[in-house]
């Protein structure tokens, strides 16, 4: 993990000014490991706030390669890597950003028991897929090992963020808000997505995943953020756990 010296001090001291992180909560964050799943729109942003934080630990997830279409939101990827798997374009970018961070790239899509094996070995989980399928798989995955899940989503002008934590007394986990949903036909491919709207969430992503890891302010967990970019508003929904769910009732 990353050394505490007098160097670091100074890259992260801005870090540690704040009263609610100091050295004791930079510290945390170097000790701490992380997984992406899915390094588009949503996993760009968050791949590299989370390595400029000085996360210690990431691991990254995703079986497909940059495109040309994906170069307006995705900002991990760069015109130069076209056709390279998206882990390792990230992964370059990362580590271009802070080599201290230790990075691992996985070009597949995690399944079964390779997905509760990544998830169970890490701090955190954050959810930046693009399939319903997906989400419920890894929704299923972090409750089983009892780990906090930061999912968000986004389509057009739109955006959804909420945390999804089993430390926390009656928090619902993703099934017990999105569980009747059938297969979803809005894709970006098919929608359209704004570039900055993607941006935005994946920021507020990272920002729950570090006062996760430090233990620090209020989560969302219980909440869920409704964005709408084009008007630049944003709504609260309180979410009620489902007694019934199939994954925590």
């Amino acid at each position: 993990m990353i050394p505490m010296n007098d160097e670091t001090l100074l890259r992260y001291s801005r870090q540690i000014m704040l009263p609610r992180i100091d050295v004791a909560g930079q510290q945390r964050l170097f000790d701490s490991s992380v997984l992406i799943i899915g390094v588009g729109g949503l996993g760009s942003p968050v791949a590299l706030y989370l390595t400029g934080c000085g996360v210690g630990e990431i691991h990254l997830a995703d079986p497909d390669r940059v495109d040309s279409s994906n170069l307006p939101r995705q900002i991990a990827h760069v015109a130069s890597a076209i056709g390279k798997p998206k882990v390792a374009s990230a992964r370059r970018r990362m580590l271009a950003l802070n080599p201290e961070v230790v990075v691992h790239a996985r070009a597949e899509t995690l399944q079964g028991e390779v997905l509760d094996e990544a998830v169970a070995g890490v701090d955190l989980v954050l959810d930046c897929a693009d399939s319903l399928e997906a989400r419920k798989a890894i929704n299923r995955a972090c409750r089983a090992a009892g780990k906090p899940l930061v999912s968000a989503a986004a389509i057009r002008w739109e955006g959804q963020i909420s945390v999804f934590d089993a430390r926390v007394p009656d928090c619902p986990c993703y099934e017990c808000v999105y569980g009747a949903l059938g297969g979803v036909a809005d894709t970006c491919s098919k929608n359209g997505v704004m570039g900055p709207v993607v941006g935005m969430l994946g920021c507020m992503q990272a920002s729950e995943a570090v006062k996760l890891l430090c233990g620090v302010g209020e989560s969302l967990a219980g909440r869920l953020l409704l964005i709408d970019a084009l008007a630049m508003r944003v709504q609260e929904v309180c979410l009620p756990r489902n007694p019934d769910c199939p994954v925590c009732g």
